[in-house]
């Protein structure tokens, strides 16, 4: 018998239980549907991050620091200023955590509108290199200048979705805002951060830029324990972090703690939970892949018992050993080679569905992954059909005939 019948006969059996072949078929089907779609959901997570580094400053280095028996915003401030030849930008930052409430006209904003989040706004303390720091670019007026941080200057810059809110679309610049009933200039409205990241909004563009010498009046003077660094390149990210470390070593002592790190730090370890995460939900979608194929091993020897006689027919008339193992491997195969294709017009689908709803973009699966699939899918035909087609192959003609 040659291969062209063998296919003949395996999708004439298949074909002859429909309903029996695709409930066989479905553990495969939901095998491979749930390895495309748990791989490219963390596939999609990875993206997430990616844009989500790629939004933060190159070469930015974020320092906290924090001493029980002095204040260290002073002394690092000035240290910091005095690494010019590795860093082009410093800026204290910090977030004004109490109650809010920001006003133009008929307009309020309140901070603490916890069923708007995305609305509530977010009051920032720092100086004029923070558009350098944290990668923000104008798009109308001016940043905050060094005259604004020395006289401490009622003076803001807004994040685009601030804008929005409290002017709609006419330009802000020049005009008068109130934070918690005290007059702020609006002197610059920052380009939108959030636009460009495809998968939901970070709260970048929520942000109202204040100086930080503010901070008495609006944080209640509390200590500045965290600044932003910009660097030049990536060497002089490492030689300024060696030097800060040293530095703050010495100025904390053990009356306190500090902490520095850049967003490649971050960025790598996300990396490698991302890696864990993927092969981890991989590894759940396999073992639905084996419980499928233990599906088809029990249906093929279902099907080699209902047809005992026939290969006892078969080999009585001379069929070899080896064209009963591939008649029943191939029929074992393309059980699971139409149920992995199945699945993969299912996971893509899936794929997908979850991307617009989890990340919101069109998530396409890997194609190595969906390859990948269906190889597995057709490992699994000859790995659990290999059984029971040894089985049927060492069927003694006699006691063949003689089955019911």
């Amino acid at each position: 018998m040659n291969l062209g019948q063998a296919f003949k006969i395996a999708i004439k059996s298949i074909s002859a239980k429909k309903s029996r072949s695709i409930l066989t078929m479905l553990g495969v089907i939901i095998g491979v549907a749930a390895v495309i779609v748990l791989v490219s959901y963390a596939q999609g997570q990875n993206l997430w991050m990616q844009e989500y580094y790629a939004s933060m400053a190159d070469n930015s280095i974020e320092i906290y620091a924090y001493s029980y028996n002095k204040d260290l915003s002073t002394p690092l401030y000035n240290y910091c200023l005095q690494l010019d030849d590795y860093v082009v930008g410093v800026t204290p930052t910090a977030q004004v955590w109490s109650t809010v409430l920001v006003r133009h006209g008929a307009k309020s904003l309140n901070s603490d509108d916890y069923e708007n989040w995305d609305d509530r706004p977010e009051i920032v303390l720092g100086g004029q290199d923070y558009s350098i720091c944290k990668a923000y670019t104008l798009t109308a007026g001016r940043d905050l200048s060094y005259l604004d941080i020395k006289n401490e200057n009622q003076v803001c810059v807004l994040g685009s979705h601030m804008a929005e809110l409290l002017f709609d679309y006419t330009n802000p610049v020049g005009k008068t805002i109130s934070i918690n009933s005290q007059p702020f200039e609006v002197v610059g409205v920052y380009e939108s951060k959030d636009a460009a990241f495809s998968m939901g909004s970070l709260g970048y563009d929520k942000i109202i830029l204040v100086p930080y010498t503010l901070n008495r009046t609006l944080n209640n003077n509390q200590s500045l324990d965290s600044f932003v660094i910009k660097a030049k390149d990536a060497t002089s990210t490492k030689r300024a972090i060696t030097l800060l470390s040293s530095f703050l070593e010495g100025a904390v002592g053990d009356y306190g703690y500090y902490s520095i790190s850049t967003p490649d730090q971050w960025k790598e370890m996300g990396e490698e939970e991302q890696q864990v995460q993927q092969r981890f939900l991989g590894g759940i979608a396999a073992i639905s892949l084996a419980v499928g194929g233990i599906g088809i091993m029990n249906i093929m020897l279902v099907t080699v018992t209902e047809r005992t006689r026939e290969i006892g027919i078969r080999k009585a008339i001379g069929a070899e050993r080896r064209s009963i193992v591939a008649q029943f491997l191939i029929e074992a195969c393309m059980l699971c080679g139409f149920g992995g294709l199945l699945g993969i017009v299912a996971g893509f689908v899936l794929t997908l569905i979850v991307g617009k709803q989890s990340f919101g973009i069109i998530l396409i699966p890997n194609p190595g992954v969906t390859l990948g699939a269906v190889l597995i899918s057709l490992a699994l035909g000859v790995i659990f059909g290999l059984y029971p087609a040894i089985k049927a192959s060492g069927l003694q003609p006699v006691d063949a005939l003689r089955a019911e």
